[in-house]
């Protein structure tokens, strides 16, 4: 199945991940319903290094890869009811105990670190990397992801598209957080061209 590029407007990773399904033009499309799915998803938002994709995809048992996605795509909507639940207003230390499913999959995380090629100025440059021992591996980068939103981001400033059917979260990184739209290519578009009409509907009473 050919899919749409997935799409990249959240300007944070883990509200990316959210986007993972949305309705882009009038009909929902999720590219991560499955294992597949998830793959190319992944890879789109260089989450996971495209050898270690290679390897999981080789290795993975008949219908492994699908289980997988299935788990995304709860952690997805476990996720999406904590955004929905605290987004426009900043994150309290009360609220840590509603992340703990996402601290026990960050527990089953496997990184070291290890020397590498610095390639500008320095020899060296400690990396950061990941095991990928199992196709569950994949979803440590989405956890990290997730993780990170919660402790770098201003919740006041995460905010739902206001597109009326846009499913689309971002977050505000503008001057003023004045920012409406997911994009205004797609929904900003549409919202003046409905202004538009309106105006000339108003004029021709």
């Amino acid at each position: 199945m050919v899919r749409s590029p997935a799409l990249f407007v959240g300007d944070a990773p883990g509200l990316d991940f959210l986007n993972s399904i949305a309705t882009p033009l009038d009909t929902p499309v999720d590219w991560i319903d499955d294992g597949e799915g998830l793959l190319d998803w992944l890879g789109q938002a260089r989450l996971v290094p495209p050898e270690a994709l290679a390897t999981l995809r080789g290795q993975a048992l008949p219908g492994e890869l699908d289980k997988v996605a299935d788990q995304a795509r709860h952690l997805r909507e476990w996720f999406r009811g904590f955004v929905y639940g605290h987004k426009g207003r900043a994150l309290m230390a009360a609220d840590l105990a509603e992340l703990d499913p996402l601290n026990r999959l960050q527990e089953r995380d496997e990184t070291f670190s290890r020397i590498a090629p610095a390639g500008s100025g320095a020899a060296f440059a400690l990396q950061t990397v990941r095991k990928w021992r199992t196709p569950e591996a994949l979803l440590l980068p989405i956890g990290e992801a997730l993780a990170k939103l919660v402790c770098t981001e201003d919740f006041s400033h995460v905010k739902a598209c206001e597109g009326p059917a846009c499913t689309l979260l971002f977050a505000d990184h503008t001057r003023g957080h004045r920012r409406r739209w997911c994009s205004m290519a797609a929904c900003g578009n549409r919202a003046k061209q409905a202004a538009h009409r309106h105006r000339h509907k108003d004029d021709r009473h």
